[in-house]
This record gives C-alpha cells, structure tokens and sequence, in this order.
C-alpha cells in the first residue's frame, strides 16, 4: 500500500508537528535530555515564529498530558473574555456580530501562560533553555513559508491603509517564499520572559515569567494597545475591551478530559468549551453501524457507505455541538446510549438537508442562521485558511505523551502591538449578541473552540496523541482517521494518506457565521464512482483536489516501549521526527 512517508519507529522519542522546524527543535530538547513537556513547549514557541498566519503568542491551547501511571488530564490555554464584554456593550459599538478581526473579539491570550504552566507543573526545563530556540528563529531569522508571504502580501495593503504597526513588522516591504524573515520585537518579548527568572530555581524562574507576562511589561502593553480603536471586518473603527486586569486575574487550570470507550481504545478529548465531545458523539452514532473487522482485503479508501454514514453522523454530532456545548455546558447525557440511539436512528440512505439538533435538556434551541452565499464575508474575517491552527504531538522515553493544539493570535486576526512582536486572537468571534444561548456573550467566559487535540489510551496499554489544524474541520478529520485505524485496519501513516472527507453542514465557528446545508467536501482520490454515488444520495459535494484535507499528526507509545510516529505530507511542512 503506497504511503507518502514511511512508518517511524523507534524507543528514544518522538516529536510530530504542522512545521518541521518545530519538530526538530522538539526533538532537540529530547535528545539533549528534556522531557516531552520540555520539548512540546520549545516546539509550541517555535510554532508562534514559523507559522505567525496559524498561530501566535496572543493565542490560545488546549492540551492533553498523559503521565505514565494517571489518567490524562487537559490543560487549559483558553483565554476568558473581559470583564467588560457583555452584549449590551457590544450592541452600544453598532455591531450585529463580534468582527472576526480587531480588537473587540480579544480573550485573554493564553497559549504562552499555558505552555509555562505545563512547563512549572510537568518540566524539567528552565524557560530560558526552552524558548532558546524560537529566540533565535526570530532573532537570527527563518525562511518563510509560501503560505505566510501569500498570506501578508494579501493582506498588505490592509496593513498600510489601516495596521501601520502590522505593516512595519510584516509587509515593508513583503517578503518573497523562502525568503529570510526576523521579528526582533518578539524576541526581545521572549528574551524579557526567560531574564524575568533568570537566578531563581526552575518553577520559580516559571511563575516569574508567567508573573511578566500577566501581571508585568505584556499585561501593560496590551491594556494600552487595546484603548485604541482600530478598523475591524465589521467596516468601522472600534477600540478592545481587554485590560491588564483582565490578564491578571487568569491563570491556566488542569481539567479531567471528557472521553468514551471505543473499539479497543479509550478516546479522550477537553470538555464542553471546545468543539471535542462532538467527536465521541459521532464515534458512538456509527459503531453499530460500520463492520467491526477490517476487510479481509486491505481497502485504503472508503466506499460511499461508509463516507455516507460518517457525514450523516457527523451532522447530528454537530448539530448537538451548535445547540448545547459551550462554557459550563451539561453534556451528562451526551454519550448516553439511549441519545446516541435517538441520533442514530435519523439516519437515512439520502442526505439530510437540516440542521437537527437532539433534546439534551429539553427543546435544543441553535442562534438565527443564514445559509453560505447570503451572507458577504468581510475582508481578512474568520479562519485564515482551511488548513488553520497548528498542532503537537510528543512521546519520550519515559512514557509522557501530550497532544497540544495551539492557534489563534494569527498575523492577520488584529494589529501588532509593535513593542511586543505579535498580536491579539480574535476567540470571542465564535460568540453569539443573541441572549440564551450556551454561547452567547458574557464576562470572563471561555469562548467555545474549535481546538481539539485527541489522546487514545487503549486497552493494552499503549498511548497515542493525534490532531490536526483545520478549525470546523479538526474532529472531522480526526474521525476519518480514526475510522482509517479502527474500521479499515490502516497503519497511522496510512490513515493519514488515506482520503479525506468534511461536512460544511455546520454552523461554522468563524464569522460570518453561515451553514451550508448538504454541504461535503472531498479529497478526489475518494474515486469518481464513489463521488458520484454521495451526489445520488443527496450530497452537496465539492471536490477539494486529490492531497487538500486535513494536516494531521500522530506519536504514541506501546506497551513493549516502542514509539511510533506518523505526519501529513499535505501542504509540505508536517513532518514527524523520531529515534
């Protein structure tokens, strides 16, 4: 069976990431002694210098730890709104969604609180020793990706109409592909976090950084950036909301994951203020439905039942997502047996049209909608690409294993704050001005994310940590891989390879807002036949090319010590590295 890469094994370690540059400082850290959560954190640093369009310090993360011995537990990296982000305040600024650019849809950034949290808790690491090595990249400089001098040369303009200071540090002058690019600001903002507990033991050289960042010279920066109003994709000018109080009053907190037996394997994912239970949900519509052996023949495509079901399931899964998850949200019943029952049984041979959301706790009640095309997508809004956000997946020798999904805080989502080097996420967006809703706007909640990490402890011991970027698109992908795994009998790698499938049948997660009803978007490599026979069923297909879907990752751990590793040649920059 023909693999775009071949399948890593080895006992010492492995780092897989969206940026080869990332996995190769990861595996650095390993190599010269670190631990998976030293090298996940100089990996994640790494990731807000190489990937600045996907992800950046003014982001957010949720991840997943597995220490040898314990249940795994999320670590939460996902900034709270302000104090004073309320929807009447909102409503004041003439505004009928939260702009998915600018200042208004700024959460406190917590994806660097976060990793120095992991780091403190978990380490063995100084910050200094970690974040050495985006400290150089941004200093001494990198070779850009393509996709990021695409990404500001169309945004350039914008830039110097409306972000002087973000056309400084990225567009003047714009740089070619593999050009040499340096943010020197942001490696003095690192610098200033690793010098804030230079003398003082490990943890405490940790909450001193983390001291710096929410309490100290960061804090300050951002409360005075955020008094200015800038142009957001709602057409007007509008100052933030977020103050230096609003990031000294958050810390990262340690969570138990939400997870399910399944086929062998216990899928682990973060809680109701993320989009991941929406996984489990589909895994355990289908599995009464799909055949519960490989085929004897080795398939690495799946047919138009299998595609057909998985879509069907996912809908439903995502319509409870978009009716009921969000911050504190119950989801007790969610993965009970009789309402995955109630779900599984809407699905039909032909393709729904219709948002149908399940009665967790009485009638289900979704925001007002519009449908894709009625709506104008205001310029740099949203998600910046299909394939948005970043990901990380370590094991070490030990026996850690940790799935991280850091985002947000992308070069085009707001303005630089020139001092520092980087600049605001734009979370709250995926926020509703529409009251009673599980995700309507208020004070100091968490914005209900797309970022999904995956860890899969089996019933034998071994542990694996997978995920991808992608948005809307993450658990979808991860569940075609999981079916790749689980149903078809693939390898990781193969999995990966395999072709991939997702539903546009959602509300997305990303201004506008929209739904597309029916909507499925494919890899072509699915085959003309099967393509054609999901259209006679009713689907909306879009064929996305044959390599366009998904940039997923894998690392995991068996019993024995082997460690095995598997990364996404979509795109060219995924690799995984092992020994």
């Amino acid at each position: 069976m023909m693999r775009t890469r071949p399948e890593l094994t080895g006992t010492f370690g492995a780092v897989a990431s969206t940026h080869w540059l990332a996995s190769s400082s990861g595996m650095a850290v390993l190599e010269r002694g670190g631990n998976a959560t030293d090298a996940a954190a100089a990996a994640g640093f790494v990731l807000h210098v190489v990937e600045p369009h996907l992800n950046g310090p003014g982001g957010d993360l949720p991840l997943i730890l597995r220490v040898p011995g314990a249940e795994p537990v999320v670590l939460c990296g996902q900034g709270v709104t302000p104090a004073a982000a309320t929807i009447e305040r909102m409503r004041g600024e003439g505004i009928a969604h939260i702009p998915g650019t600018g200042l208004l849809a700024a959460v406190v950034p917590g994806a660097v609180p976060a990793w120095l949290t992991l780091l403190r808790d978990h380490g063995t690491w100084a910050p200094a020793e970690v974040l050495a090595f985006a400290i150089e990249l941004a200093e001494r400089g990198h070779r850009v990706l393509p996709r990021v001098a695409r990404t500001i040369a169309g945004r350039a303009d914008y830039f110097r109409e409306h972000w002087p200071a973000s056309a400084a540090l990225w567009a003047d002058p714009a740089p070619a592909d593999w050009a040499v690019i340096q943010n020197p600001a942001l490696a003095a903002t690192y610098r200033r976090l690793a010098d804030a507990g230079s003398g003082l033991p490990r943890e405490a050289a940790c909450d001193a950084a983390i001291a710096a960042w929410s309490e100290g010279f960061v804090a300050e920066a951002i409360d005075r950036h955020s008094r200015t109003p800038v142009m957001d994709s709602s057409g007007d000018a509008h100052a933030g909301m977020l103050t230096g109080d609003d990031l000294a009053s958050w810390r990262p907190s340690w969570e138990p994951t939400t997870s399910m037996p399944w086929r062998g394997t216990t899928v682990h994912k973060a809680g109701a203020w993320t989009q991941g239970p929406a996984l489990l949900e589909a895994l355990g519509i289908l599995d009464p439905l799909l055949p519960t052996q490989p085929p004897a023949a080795a398939a690495a495509v799946f047919d138009a039942e299998t595609v057909h079901l998985a879509a069907e399931a996912t809908k439903l899964a995502f319509a409870d997502r978009d009716a009921w998850f969000g911050d504190g949200a119950d989801l007790t019943r969610l993965l009970s047996p009789d309402h995955l029952a109630e779900r599984r049984a809407l699905i039909g041979d032909t393709a729904s049209l219709e948002l149908r959301p399940g009665a967790l706790r009485g009638e289900p009640r979704l925001p007002r909608l519009s449908t894709a095309g009625t709506v104008e997508r205001a310029a740099g809004a949203g998600e910046p690409t299909r394939g948005d956000t970043c990901h990380i997946d370590v094991v070490d020798r030990y026996g850690m294993v940790i799935s991280a999904t850091p985002s947000g805080g992308w070069l085009q989502s707001s303005p630089a704050i020139a001092e520092l080097g980087f600049c605001l996420g734009t979370r709250a967006q995926m926020l509703w001005l529409e009251p009673g809703l599980p995700t309507s706007l208020s004070p100091r909640i968490r914005p209900r994310t797309t970022l999904s990490p995956t860890m899969l402890v089996d019933d034998d011991g071994a542990v694996a940590a997978l995920g991808t970027p992608g948005g809307d698109q993450q658990d979808q992908w991860q569940l075609s891989m999981l079916l790749g795994m689980r149903v078809l009998g693939l390898s990781p790698q193969a999995a990966i390879d395999a072709p991939a499938w997702h539903i546009t049948h959602l509300v997305s997660s990303f201004e506008p807002r929209v739904w597309e009803p029916g909507g499925l978007h494919v890899e072509s490599r699915l085959g003309e036949a099967t393509i054609a026979e999901l259209r006679r069923r009713g689907h909306l297909v879009t064929d996305a090319g044959p390599w366009s879907l998904g940039r997923l990752s894998f690392a995991s751990r068996e019993p024995d010590g082997t460690i095995r590793a598997a990364s996404n040649a979509r795109g060219e920059q995924g690799y995984a590295a092992l020994r």
